[in-house]
């Protein structure tokens, strides 16, 4: 038998299976495992296997691979199970792993997922807000764990103003922390801000992907912009420079919540996975404002 019959024998017998998941970030080093640390994967991986009576573990996919401390309520991952483990579990798996989690992860969907679905690659979009208060007298203690304090009141329409400037195709290499072999070039497509009737600012960010701590630190320098720090065009001059610039801070993980994550139709799925694998760059002439 050939590679491509084994594999394709290989799929046939396993069943891929979506899991829409939230989860408190607080107490968690971030998504993917550590030793020695907790992990939302671990502790998802770990829950799968004791439900499934399995012998070995399942390895989950993801969308994003959360930081330390940063918050979802809409994140995405997706395991491969053997066909007769999903056919026995599937009616039952989603209240077994609600009772074998721990409180602050929560699977809100299981469903069966084409073949061609992936977690990770299929995803045509991420949506993450951040939630920061200006109020003198700080946040409120019931949402300490999810809204960031800035003590200096902020200007929304300078921020909103600043973040026009950072729409669309860019090399946000200013705005990430560069790793080994990764490309920084990024789509943004989104970047709001508004104040709730609770006086809570809520910075939505949305892009393709994004690269590390790139929403903390643009959240950073926006914030400089808000309260009069640095006029609206600083962050849109830092993006052309394309270096870090110490005058940008990466702020503190928990005001940040992973809210969406979007796909396309399931015709779709397999083109958008190949495209996703494509290291990308940017045309010579290309100009970041």
């Amino acid at each position: 038998m050939g590679r491509a019959e084994e594999r394709k024998k290989r799929v046939s017998e396993t069943v891929r299976v979506r899991l829409d998941v939230s989860y408190d970030g607080a107490a968690f080093s971030g998504w993917a495992r550590q030793r020695g640390r907790r992990t939302v994967q671990e502790e998802l991986e770990e829950a799968l296997r004791v439900v499934t009576r399995s012998a070995r573990g399942y390895e989950l996919t993801v969308a994003g691979r959360t930081d330390a401390g940063v918050h979802a309520r809409g994140q995405v991952a997706h395991v491969d199970l053997p066909a007769e483990v999903w056919e026995e579990q599937r009616e039952n798996l989603h209240r077994r792993l609600t009772g074998r989690l721990p409180q602050d992860v929560r699977v809100r969907r299981v469903s069966r997922a084409p073949a061609d679905f992936d977690a990770r690659f299929s995803a045509i979009w991420r949506r993450y807000v951040y939630r920061v208060s200006d109020h003198p007298g700080g946040v409120d203690p019931l949402r300490r764990g999810h809204v960031l304090w800035h003590n200096w009141p902020l200007d929304v329409a300078a921020m909103n103003a600043a973040s026009q400037r950072l729409l669309g195709e860019h090399d946000f290499a200013a705005y990430c922390k560069r790793r080994e072999g990764a490309t920084t070039i990024r789509t943004l497509r989104r970047l709001s801000w508004e104040r709730g009737a609770d006086g809570v600012l809520e910075g939505t960010v949305e892009a393709d992907a994004f690269c590390h701590n790139m929403v903390r630190s643009l959240v950073g320098a926006l914030l400089f912009v808000g309260d009069g720090h640095r006029d609206p065009d600083w962050p849109g001059k830092v993006l052309a420079a394309g270096v870090r610039d110490s005058a940008v801070h990466v702020v503190r993980p928990h005001g940040l919540t992973l809210e969406e994550v979007g796909y396309p139709a399931d015709e779709l799925l397999a083109a958008r996975s190949r495209e996703a694998r494509n290291v990308r760059t940017l045309p010579a002439s290309a100009g970041c404002c």
